[in-house]
């Protein structure tokens, strides 16, 4: 299977379009060990969820044993649960390449984020493998989005418009999606409308302040699905205590519940 099918039988499999962000603060880690943290933040929400997001910087800040811990995280993942690495990766196309080979072979993660500014050659060598998941950063959940995304290119409509439409010409192997943040609803929409097929990697619900209601129903594709709602701090710091695994796992469970309640009164509104 490829990326979109892996993660469309593992929503259907665990009814669920929650995506939990493994991204660990070591100053809010209990015992201090992050690796066996991580480790039982997967234990506990493995059933709930679409698939998990590592953020590399969480893990570089780590410094040797940085990748140490990335590499257990990923083995601590079910094999049928897709796994995303956040490393927002883009550089010439020699460069992109061994980027793709490091995240892919190396460490084998699923999908990876890709920044689109150097354009299509730093893009290619990660769409070109199939079978893996490429999410083009388009209109990210931060508040300095706007300095440039919001840019009017040929004429009169914003950058993140155009990043849009290159990454639905560049998705020859069906494997292309776009990052498109839980605060800014209205731009999901229209997202949407541009590129009504493709995968959502949605970032910012949660501690971020995203509203979740309005993104989930900007987000859904045609079939109620299409996007991965994801939530890092919220689910993983629930609790500061030795409780923190079921704080985590009521926490994500919380979610899964709340955006599937929310999926299933759009797409019924959809249908009448």
């Amino acid at each position: 299977m490829n990326f979109r099918e892996r993660v469309n039988l593992a929503a259907a499999t665990n009814q669920s379009l929650l995506c939990v962000g493994l991204d660990p603060d070591p100053e809010r880690t209990p015992g201090g060990d992050v690796a066996a943290f991580l480790e039982s933040i997967i234990e506990a929400t493995a059933d709930l969820v679409c698939a998990y997001k590592a953020n590399f910087a969480f893990y570089e800040q780590l410094g040797e044993r940085g990748y140490e811990v990335l590499r257990r995280v990923r083995e601590a993942i079910p094999r049928e649960i897709p796994v995303i690495a956040d490393a927002k990766r883009g550089d010439v196309g020699h460069t992109a390449a061994a980027y793709a080979r490091a995240i892919f072979d190396e460490l084998d993660f699923d999908a990876v984020t890709v920044n689109p500014y150097l354009g299509g050659d730093a893009v290619a060598p990660f769409v070109e493998r199939a079978d893996r998941g490429v999410f083009i950063v388009c209109r990210t959940s931060n508040p300095g989005a706007r300095d440039l995304q919001d840019l009017l290119v040929e004429g009169a409509r914003p950058l993140y418009e155009r990043v849009a439409e290159l990454a639905k010409s560049w998705d020859t192997n069906n494997n292309v999606g776009l990052v498109t943040g839980a605060t800014y609803p209205d731009d999901i929409c229209r997202l949407r409308e541009i590129c009504p097929d493709m995968p959502f990697l949605v970032p910012g619900v949660g501690a971020q302040g995203g509203e979740l209601e309005a993104a989930v129903r900007a987000g859904l594709d045609a079939n109620g699905g299409g996007i991965l709602l994801n939530a890092s701090r919220s689910v993983l710091y629930a609790s500061s205590d030795k409780d923190f695994a079921l704080a985590a796992r009521k926490q994500a469970e919380e979610l899964r519940v709340a955006i599937e309640g929310i999926r299933a009164k759009a797409t019924t509104e959809r249908r009448t």
